[in-house]
């Protein structure tokens, strides 16, 4: 009823979602075999368990059930052979001559806005701010990624859950996704044990952070956010300097020293001329679980102010809460949800338009 040719061609139109290139000149389709209305075409996936592999199924066998009625399609998922990923890198690399400073993965990464979330200090739950936005961004519909970029004190994959080391696809390595989509890169992934300590200096900790900006595969993102260390540190200024930061969002709790401590790291992104996109007030109160009375705990913050005073925005107040507490230590904070996460989410939303 079809041929092999027009099976081809119609495989033409399926596009790699990713690498949005078709998936026969990517040389993705390894065999098709016709016989009478029986169709098996067998699809070589860049990497085993694809997350979009059930995507690529669906439209292959879509394209080739449209070339005649009664067709009995049967899509074939494999890995690529070592072989067929050199063929494939060869390819990719002959595309991309005008870009010769950049690795393969860069260049094919479509990232159309990176926010930095540092701090001035530890434990005012900065991480924890970066993963609510990001989940809070991800249930906006926005395709999200998260670079930890605190390389001696990664804590992103424990809240979101994810213990699957990344793999190594032929365009670099391909981060692993959480239960709700969002990809994650951080060096505790690429450990033996979750509580190694990352004895490195300065510069080992800056090509790691240009390692997961470069050699990472993130493909096409609408906001990757990176977790910074705390402080003004060599880590932070190799993210600023290195990576396109298009604005800082600083984490802050109501203490007075968190408030003198904050106007430094202001301060930094303002030399470097990186935008402050807004401050989170963390920690700002607790709610009584008895009566439901609100207490500010650490007194009464002065983020408003500080936020007004570096002519930027004020994005909200976070509390402390046993539930969002209990889901980080599941690895659940995806299913976290408050009014005040979404306001703030929505503050920046509004900042990146």
């Amino acid at each position: 009823m079809v041929t092999v040719e027009q099976v081809m061609d119609a495989l033409r139109h399926v596009m790699d979602p990713e690498i949005h290139r078709n998936i026969v000149d990517l040389g993705m389709v390894r065999e098709v075999a016709v016989d009478g209305a029986d169709v098996k075409v067998t699809i070589a996936l860049t990497v085993p368990n694809c997350p979009l592999q059930d995507t690529i199924a669906q439209d292959a066998a879509r394209a080739v059930d449209a070339l005649a009625e009664g067709l009995q399609v049967n899509i074939v998922l494999d890995a690529m052979t070592p072989e067929e990923k050199d063929r494939l890198m060869a390819k990719l690399r002959a595309e991309r001559k005008t870009q010769p400073q950049q690795s393969l993965a860069g260049s094919m990464n479509k990232v159309k806005a990176v926010v930095a979330v540092m701090s001035g200090k530890g434990g005012v739950g900065k991480s924890t701010a970066a993963a609510l936005l990001a989940a809070g961004l991800r249930r906006n519909g926005l395709r999200i990624g998260v670079l930890d970029a605190d390389i001696t004190g990664p804590s992103i994959p424990k809240l979101f859950g994810v213990h699957e080391a990344p793999v190594m696809g032929p365009l670099g390595i391909v981060p692993p996704n959480t239960g709700g989509g969002i990809k994650i890169m951080s060096i505790n992934l690429l450990l033996p044990n979750d509580d190694d300590a990352v004895i490195w200096r300065g510069p080992l900790i800056a090509g790691a952070i240009k390692q997961f900006w470069n050699d990472v595969f993130w493909g096409d993102l609408d906001v990757l956010i990176v977790d910074l260390p705390p402080g003004t540190s060599d880590a932070a200024l190799t993210v600023m300097q290195s990576l396109p930061v298009n604005g800082v969002v600083i984490v802050t709790s109501p203490q007075e020293l968190a408030d003198m401590v904050v106007r430094k790291a202001a301060k930094m992104a303002a030399q470097l001329e990186i935008p402050i996109f807004g401050i989170i007030e963390n920690m700002s109160y607790v709610i009584c679980p008895h009566c439901g009375e609100r207490h500010e705990i650490f007194g009464k913050g002065r983020t408003a102010e500080m936020a007004s005073a570096f002519d930027t925005r004020f994005l909200g107040r976070l509390g402390l809460d046993s539930e969002l507490t209990r889901l980080s230590d599941a690895g659940e904070v995806e299913a976290y949800a408050h009014p005040d996460v979404e306001h703030v989410v929505d503050q920046v939303k509004a900042v990146l338009g």
